[in-house]
């Protein structure tokens, strides 16, 4: 905007064109600059419309009243009436005139011409906004070709503009999924998202949530300021427009011929230029409205029976062998809504289309008037998964319970099953009462094999016992053999991903990452199966990637999901968060991590899909303790106590980060003791891999016992991160500040900079006992940068606390003497007259320097 009104104030352009499509903003941003130069210029306006697009002049003729009739059509006499008038304007008390021109797309060419030599003999600066499509009139156009005029385009706004503005907006934190919630169902269209923020706010969908600003459902699409962006755009249009975005919001995507024959093709071009409908190329070629919302929101202006006669119009258009995907979908709510009777076959079909888009509220409602005995139980299944993504768990459950058994012979049988499971695990039922449920009612397979819903649960005992010689065996017989008719791919990507996660969990992660591709190969059939067998195998390929030490292929993963699931992520978005956060946990980005997963843990209360809230608030404990906020501390160690049980396989996990997070609060000395006798359990014995990583907690913690034991765990784990703990721990033993120093650099090139880090420690210390000061000032240094590298202000451990004392400049302790009393930043700032960024930036090096992390710890810390 800014400048804007400097080419206009300087005169160095004698118009200034605003170019953006609707709702962009370029309303407002004219407004904004009339406003600021409103005390320097006489400010007139033109308002353009089609409904006087066909009128010579006719948006001039506020200024051309005196004219008669034969004169309002004399491009000569309506310029003579502008200059009057100009004039007139002027010579009250001075000032040059500002015209102000509103959706100058709609300018007649003869209006249009006027204002050209307006704008050319120097009467008046302009400032017009208009669509890009169809266009500024040819006159005005030309002066931009001739370099009379500016052009400036306005776009939407992009994702972290969206997300500075609801920053700006809202008090608190707005994580990532409910910024791209917004931002992509707004399109980053200014007017859409004021008008939604303030829509969701007043419904309570989008609500603070222990500081957190949380989606709590879907977006509304009726909500009252939506609907007065809908009504104020209508009144804009010729009723024939109107007519035809009614048309195509009611069928949409819909047949560009069927909006053709209906409104005509001059309407359908006209409302393309407008950017109000865009077209989906294909045979035939499909219209929707720009927006999803915005459609939903014109939806919601028609009565029953003007879309029902609107529905007549279409239909008798319409080749029903044409319509797919989504809009087959919307053919069948519409009619739906209508009040039309529709097929069974047709509704069964929509339902499977509606799920698969995420659309729960269509799915369940379209499968609940399935009627057909024959149809019922996958109807009922299809409303379970529906409200399972609604975390509805329990009303899932109810339903799965009388749907699986009629669906045993079905190709979803072996998925309804899984869904019943992860259904009742969720409302906090064992797997042993699924599977003794299963037991009583399912038919053994009558060959002293066991069935497939025997081998299923089998599985899924053996996964939560992360018993991977088991499953091994079983997966090897599997790929021996050929696929049963009735759960062949299923069992094969559920007992390959179950093996992935074992393998894991034992350290052999290598190993892991081959059976969860192998798993990955077996999802195309399953795309569309009605439980999550995508999410699930992702689960399982992060962390086997976690497990190995690569952190830039777990974060590929996650991120290439994110990019092909969007209407997935009010599902999934907490469970795909919380395996961020537990990537950048593992890579000691501990402030990071934590950003990540408070946010990830309130999503999962809401939608814990994959049983991953026990572990969330777990990490989420671990982070906090370790970052000294004790009060969401204490919150999330509450919040782990009141979860339902997770997935049996994360528990072991869990217990360990909950027992260091324990630890880290109270400095008891009970949580550390916690963690030495979890590592002597049979349970973490035959799991190597994560008996390294609850040993690295306790070498965290400052008990330096671990070490020899973590060297013999990582000898026997696969993966990079093993490895690099591996040579950590030997150069820690020998102490040697050369060595240390070393093997300080490899690891920071190799991506693991908290082990880095922590070699730089040990080597400060070793080499300041060593008498070698200025080296060791070096190793310290090197500490700083990786602690910089990290994102952290300080690093929580006794590592810090091992280094050897620093002196304080004099500068560095005037500053803490004066922090120590309680002055604020800028009050020490003032009294020593220096800047706050210096006060700030002292404190900070202090801080890194003594190992704490606030001011309350500084005195305790002072050097005596």
């Amino acid at each position: 905007m800014e400048r804007i009104v400097n080419m206009v104030r300087n005169g160095t352009h004698r118009a200034v064109f605003i170019m953006a499509g609707p709702g962009i903003g370029k309303s407002a941003v004219t407004d904004a600059v009339t406003e600021r130069l409103a005390g320097n210029m006489k400010i007139l306006r033109i308002h353009a419309s089609s409904a006087l697009a066909g009128v010579p002049f006719g948006v001039l003729t506020p200024y051309t009243g005196e004219l008669t009739a034969e004169e309002s059509v004399s491009p000569v006499a309506v310029l003579r009436s502008m200059w009057s008038y100009f004039e007139t304007l002027k010579s009250g008390n001075g000032g040059a005139v500002l015209l102000a021109v509103d959706d100058a797309h709609h300018l007649d060419d003869a209006s249009a011409g006027v204002l050209a030599e307006v704008i050319s003999a120097g009467w008046a600066t302009v400032i017009a906004a208009a669509r890009p499509r169809p266009g500024l009139p040819q006159p005005l156009d030309q002066l931009w070709y001739d370099g009379l005029a500016e052009r400036v385009d306005l776009r939407p706004l992009n994702r972290d503009q969206v997300e500075e503005v609801l920053g700006h907006v809202l008090d608190g934190t707005v994580p990532g999924a409910t910024v791209d919630s917004i931002w992509n169902a707004s399109g980053g269209n200014p007017r859409i998202l004021d008008a939604l923020l303030h829509d969701s706010a007043e419904a309570g969908v989008l609500a603070k949530r222990n500081g957190i600003w949380m989606l709590l459902g879907s977006l509304p699409s009726d909500g009252p300021r939506l609907a007065g962006v809908v009504a104020k755009d209508h009144l804009r249009r010729r009723p024939e427009e109107q007519e035809a975005l009614k048309l195509v919001a009611l069928a949409g995507p819909v047949g560009r011929k069927v909006i053709e024959d209906i409104s005509g093709a001059a309407v359908v071009r006209s409302l393309l230029d407008q950017q109000m409908i865009v077209e989906a190329p294909g045979i035939p070629a499909e219209l929707s409205i720009w927006n999803e919302l915005f459609a939903d929101a014109i939806r919601n202006t028609v009565s029953v029976s003007r879309s029902l006669q609107l529905l007549e119009k279409v239909k008798a258009r319409q080749d029903p062998a044409q319509l797919r995907g989504e809009g087959r979908l919307r053919s069948v709510e519409w009619a739906l809504e209508c009040g039309v009777r529709v097929s069974d076959d047709e509704m069964l079909a929509a339902a499977r289309e509606a799920l698969l888009r995420f659309r729960n509220h269509s799915a369940r409602s379209i499968a609940a008037r399935i009627h057909h005995p024959a149809m019922v139980p996958l109807a009922q299944a299809i409303q379970a998964r529906a409200l399972y993504n609604e975390g509805a768990y329990a009303e899932a459950a109810a339903l799965l319970d009388r749907c699986w058994l009629p669906l045993a012979e079905d190709p979803e049988g072996p998925a309804v099953l899984l869904l019943r499971v992860s259904a009742h695990q969720a409302v906090g039922r064992p797997l042993g009462v699924v599977a003794e449920d299963v037991e009583k009612h399912g038919a053994p397979s009558g060959d002293g094999e066991r069935s497939w819903q025997e081998e299923l649960l089998h599985l899924l005992q053996l996964g939560a016992e992360v018993n991977f010689p088991a499953l091994n065996d079983e997966v090897d017989v599997m790929r021996k053999r050929r696929p049963a008719e009735t759960g062949g791919e299923p069992l094969r990507a559920l007992a390959e991903g179950l093996l992935a996660h074992a393998l894991a969990s034992a350290g052999r992660p290598v190993q892991g990452l081959e059976a969860a591709l192998l798993a990955a190969s077996e999802l195309p059939p399953l795309e569309s199966s009605l439980f999550f067998f995508p999410e699930f195998v992702l689960g399982r390929l992060v962390s086997d990637y976690l497990a190995m030490g690569e952190w830039e292929s777990a974060e590929r993963e996650i991120n290439h999901y994110a990019a092909g699931h969007v209407p997935g992520a009010a599902t999934f978005d907490g469970s795909l968060q919380l395996l961020q956060g537990y990537s950048l946990l593992r890579q000691g980005r501990m402030e990071r991590a934590y950003q990540v997963l408070l946010p990830a843990v309130e999503a999962l209360r809401l939608n814990d899909p994959l049983h991953l809230n026990r572990f969330g608030t777990a990490l989420g404990f671990y982070a906090a303790a370790r970052l000294g906020d004790t009060e969401q501390a204490q919150r999330l160690e509450q919040d782990h106590k009141d979860a339902e049980a997770g997935w049996p396989a994360h528990d072991l996990l869990a217990e360990a980060y909950v027992a260091a997070a324990a630890e880290y609060l109270v400095r008891d000395g009970k949580g550390l003791a916690a963690l030495q006798t979890l590592m002597t359990t049979t349970e973490a014995s035959a799991r190597t891999g994560n008996l390294l990583e609850v040993l690295t907690m306790c070498w965290d913690l400052g008990d330096p016992s671990v070490v020899p034991m973590v060297q013999a765990a990582a000898r026997d784990v696969e993966g990079r991160w093993a490895e690099a703990l591996l040579t950590l721990a030997t150069a820690w033993e020998n102490a040697d500040g050369d060595t240390l120093m070393a093997t300080a650099a490899s690891l920071e090139e190799a991506g693991f900079v908290n082990m880095a880090r922590e070699a730089y420690a040990r080597a400060s210390t070793v080499l300041d006992q060593a008498g070698e000061r200025r080296r060791s000032r070096q190793a310290i240094a090197q500490r700083e940068k990786c602690d910089h590298e990290l994102g952290e202000r300080f690093r929580e451990g006794r590592f810090i606390a091992a280094a050897p004392t620093v002196r304080l400049t004099k500068r560095e302790q005037d500053i803490v003497e004066l922090a120590v009393q309680g002055l604020t930043d800028r009050e020490i700032a003032q009294r020593l007259m220096v800047s706050v960024r210096t006060v700030e930036g002292h404190l900070y090096r202090t801080y890194v320097k003594l190992g704490v992390r606030s001011r309350d710890e500084l005195e305790a810390a002072l050097p005596k």
